[in-house]
């Protein structure tokens, strides 16, 4: 799972300006921010950069999620 949406409005950003930064559909983002789809790796590391975070930042703990 992952917080990127969570970020996003914790910075003030919008999923469609996402979108554009990654030349990405608003659909694509929003099932990412939703948790419906996960990014690749790839995608994630670009998302960090975008957002100037750890890519840490926009993942949750598998043992949070267990519990």
């Amino acid at each position: 799972m992952n917080c990127i949406k969570d970020v996003l409005e914790k910075q003030g950003r919008s999923q469609r300006w996402l979108a554009d930064k990654l030349g990405k559909s608003y659909n694509m983002v929003n099932a990412y921010a939703q948790n419906r789809k996960q990014p690749r790796i790839e995608i994630l590391f670009e998302v960090a950069e975008l957002l100037s975070v750890d890519v840490k930042d926009l993942l949750v703990s598998n043992k949070t999620v267990k519990q």
